[in-house]
């Protein structure tokens, strides 16, 4: 079983039944989404999908406070490294390690990844996503930002995703039109939907995305209520 915790924006934790702690795209402070009252007892994995503020603002103090080991594309984790984090282990895409008790392969993603570094913009490598091989040989994909793009077809014949985390926000990801394609091409039989409704601009809600799936019953949207845990 894994629990599940929405934390805003495009900002998960998931803790194994053996008790293990993965946060995805850590963005704590300043997230206006993000549920006050939680508190992290522990963190064993940071994955970090690209470097926008959005998805590594708070990458460095969790890092350093708990000391967990810290997952990014290698030119992400060098910056991270700079600013004194330790235990990263960057990687690229199609390669896969072992952190913890699961295996994480780095995906391809169609975004940006400029690192806001004061008032430099810094090369952070590519924007990625993740497959998450659980324990118990289910599969998750989790897209960090991006577009749908065909290569998703890949993914879905390399690594049956179960389970797949996707933006719908519009503008600065796809939106659910793209994001409807995506289902097709994943098959995943759950689709959790993330990056929406925090801000204005960002206008895509589960509800279109749902619609625009009518006719493949398939695949399930599954909207998360931010801060309440669920289990899968």
């Amino acid at each position: 079983m894994l629990e599940i915790t929405w934390l805003g924006h495009g900002t998960f934790q998931f803790r194994l039944d053996s008790g293990e702690v993965y946060v995805l795209d850590p963005w704590v402070d300043g997230n206006p989404k993000y549920p006050q009252g939680h508190k992290f007892d522990r963190i064993d994995a940071l994955l970090i999908s690209h470097g926008h503020f959005d998805h590594i603002h708070d990458a460095i103090p969790l890092a350093k406070k708990f000391k967990p080991a810290v997952v990014a594309i290698y030119e992400t984790c060098l910056w991270l490294a700079s600013k004194g984090v330790e235990n990263c282990s960057g990687m690229n895409k199609g390669g896969t390690q072992t952190v913890g008790p699961i295996k994480v392969t780095m995906t391809h993603a169609v975004h940006s990844c400029g690192i806001q570094d004061g008032d430099q913009i810094i090369y952070g490598g590519e924007a990625a996503g993740y497959v998450l091989h659980l324990p118990d040989e289910r599969t998750v994909y989790f897209s960090g930002d991006t577009n749908v793009f065909s290569d998703m077809q890949l993914i879905e014949k390399l690594y049956r995703p179960d389970l797949a985390f996707l933006p719908i926000g519009d503008l600065y990801t796809m939106g659910p039109r793209e994001a409807a394609l995506a289902c097709r091409l994943l098959k995943a039989k759950k689709v959790i939907p993330m990056h929406f409704g925090t801000f204005p601009a960002l206008t895509g809600t589960p509800d279109e995305l749902a619609r625009l799936l009518q006719d493949y019953p398939q695949t399930e949207i599954w909207p998360l209520e931010i801060g309440a845990p669920v289990k899968w």
